[in-house]
């Protein structure tokens, strides 16, 4: 498939996706809690506080919103923009484990551990993250069926998730690593609200799925030329997203 590069074209859908995720004309924080998932099964006086105790700070591409070993004292959402979760080895080399889009929520298990917490968030682009005290979410847990069984059915799909991340076999391969990482951000449960146009330069995308710039055009030309995506300016459509998980998943 041939690369697209036109910026006009870009032009041209980028309003679609800002709407969504991209700061300047993202929704207010709380517009955004009202419209999450979970918020609507919340008592009256379970949502008065919840929107009285959240926060939210914003940061450019690279700024860490948190750093390992930090107390996991919130649970986190990404308001606007993209974050992803990584940590450093022994030697210094960095490791993702998950990119996570606007409109998702995360940080559950870390909260419940009341242990510090095992990784780093860091922007990959500006972003706005969203911070609920973790003496809220424990409450909303004792009091309220309905959210504790949606921290239930996070926890179980982020689990499948890394599942698959340990035992996928070919995620040492650039292609496959990065078709995972873009499949991954439609994981329904996980990631309701992302678009098939992803706002995320080459440089972004490396980021998010280790490898460096020239490795990063190159996998991401192969799956444009087998039609699973097309790389527009600033951007990359997702064109066969089914096409896209068989090619991560293949020999799982």
């Amino acid at each position: 498939m041939q690369t697209l590069s036109n910026p006009h074209r870009e032009r041209s859908i980028t309003p679609e996706f800002l709407l969504h995720t991209g700061p300047a004309r993202s929704p207010s924080l709380a517009s955004f809690v009202e419209s999450s998932t979970w918020f609507a099964g919340l008592t009256a006086e379970e949502q008065a506080r919840v929107q009285a105790d959240i926060y939210e700070r914003q940061y450019p591409a690279g700024g860490v919103a948190c750093h390992r070993g930090d107390p996991a004292d919130h649970w986190l959402a990404v308001i606007a923009g993209m974050v992803k979760v990584d940590t450093a080895s022994a030697c210094g080399r960095a490791i993702t484990f998950a990119g996570v889009p606007a409109g998702s929520w995360f940080g559950e298990g870390a909260v419940l551990k009341s242990e510090p917490r095992p990784y780093s968030v860091v922007a990959i682009k500006e972003s706005r993250v969203a911070f609920v005290p973790r003496a809220t979410f424990l409450w909303l847990l004792e009091r309220n069926p309905a959210f504790s069984r949606y921290v239930i059915d996070q926890l179980n799909a982020r689990c499948g998730y890394y599942v698959g991340l340990v035992h996928n076999p070919r995620l040492h391969e650039a292609a496959a690593r990065v078709a995972f990482c873009l499949a991954e951000l439609f994981h329904r449960q996980l990631y309701p609200s992302t678009e098939r146009i992803l706002s995320l330069s080459q440089e972004e995308v490396g980021r998010l799925s280790g490898l460096s710039r020239q490795n990063t055009n190159r996998a991401l030309r192969e799956l444009a030329d087998a039609g699973m995506l097309a790389m527009e300016y600033g951007a990359i459509r997702i064109l066969d997203l089914e096409a896209l998980r068989r090619f991560a998943h293949i020999g799982d």
